[in-house]
């Protein structure tokens, strides 16, 4: 039995095509993928994605337990800001990327991806059991507590302070969620109830996560699509978010990330802070910034007609087989095939011509710079 959201009855409303995403009943798309990628690029979208996981870390010994689980140094958040973080293995592989926040001293909130939540909570868990200062610790999955939405796009400023008035009662105490910057967390009054809302998103858009109760998220997804009609808003699936961030060239876990690749192969090692003092995986780590490592993900455009590139399929390197796309799409923006994929080191250079085997047959491909879309063009 497929997992349904608290928006699963809007999405029937709006005739929204629903297909098994991890377990959960979720909105590929409504009109179409590509209106609602330019939609989300040149107005804005809001997107379900209450399947997400919610953990709540809390207690005098919170930051400590965080910063030797996590990769990027919890040390820098002070109330209401977050950061993109990893929780990897002890090769270095990762577990999963997500987002902590630190909504007040002590209490920290993970934003754990949906097909991850039952591995991502058995081992904090387990890393739990053996920390020093379990005893000032409390670890709690409140995935079940939330639903949440994302309003992105360059619009969704302009009509966010409509659909969530007043100022800031937790979290950074702004005056309105326009406020925000990058990264940063508050809470608000919402109805009878409170949201939190985060000034972050997975499209390379400017935009809004709001997190709440199943109540509450029926309602900011009502107000959004009636007060951000004026600014061209519309309701998007799982299929344009997955060609926005492949534009942008935003990991996705079980593509780009799984357990047996780490964050420096990924591309991602900014948000590893090696200098910060030991945490899991950090040996294996340091070795590959210091040494190298045995692939790397790379960006790519097709550069002739072809039938878009898709997970899984072959890449070419001067005639041999270098590695595989991981994630592949037409792009809405740019009109061509792209995607990401692993090659080896010293063949992921930009520039360097690559084939793609589609359907069999080899497909001219270049590797490019990241992002592959830039807002400029």
């Amino acid at each position: 039995m497929l997992k349904r959201t608290a928006l699963f009855d809007a999405h029937q409303k709006l005739g929204a095509r629903l297909i098994d995403f991890g377990g959960w009943e979720m909105p590929v798309q409504y009109t179409g993928i590509v209106e609602e990628h330019l939609a989300v690029r040149n107005a804005a979208g809001i997107f379900d994605i209450s399947h997400m996981g919610e953990v709540t870390v809390s207690g005098a010994a919170a930051a400590d337990f965080l910063n030797r689980t996590l990769t990027n140094d919890i040390r820098k958040l002070t109330p209401g800001l977050g950061q993109y973080t990893l929780m990897c293995n002890e090769r270095g592989g990762t577990i999963d990327d997500l987002y902590a926040y630190q909504l007040s001293g002590g209490v920290y909130l993970l934003i754990i991806n949906a097909s991850r939540i039952q591995a991502d909570v058995a081992w904090l868990q387990a890393q739990a059991a053996q920390f020093a200062g379990r005893d000032d610790l409390r670890l709690t999955d409140a995935s079940h507590n939330y639903a949440a939405v994302a309003v992105q796009g360059p619009r969704a400023k302009d009509f966010m302070e409509a659909c969530i008035p007043g100022a800031a009662c937790s979290g950074l105490r702004v005056q309105s969620v326009t406020e925000l910057k990058k990264n940063q967390i508050a809470g608000f009054t919402f109805g009878k109830a409170n949201v939190l809302v985060s000034r972050t998103g997975y499209t390379g858009e400017d935009g809004f996560e709001i997190i709440g109760g199943d109540d509450s998220i029926q309602q900011v997804w009502g107000k959004v699509l009636s007060l951000g009609e004026p600014f061209g808003v519309k309701p998007c699936g799982l299929g344009a978010r997955d060609t926005l961030r492949t534009e942008v060239c935003y990991p996705l876990y079980g593509h780009e990330l799984d357990e047996n690749t780490s964050p420096i192969e990924a591309g991602v090692g900014f948000f590893v802070a090696l200098d910060k003092g030991e945490f899991v995986g950090r040996g294996v780590l340091v070795e590959q910034k210091a040494g190298g490592v045995r692939k790397k993900c790379v960006a790519f455009k097709m550069t002739g007609k072809s039938a878009p590139p898709r997970p899984q399929y072959p890449i070419w390197i001067n005639g041999a087989r270098a590695g595989e796309v991981t994630s592949g799409t037409q792009s809405p923006s740019l009109g061509i095939g792209i995607g990401l994929g692993y090659v080896p080191p010293e063949s992921a250079r930009p520039g360097t011509p690559i084939e793609i085997e589609i359907r069999g047959k080899p497909a001219a491909a270049v590797i490019v710079t990241k992002p592959i879309y830039k807002k400029t063009q």
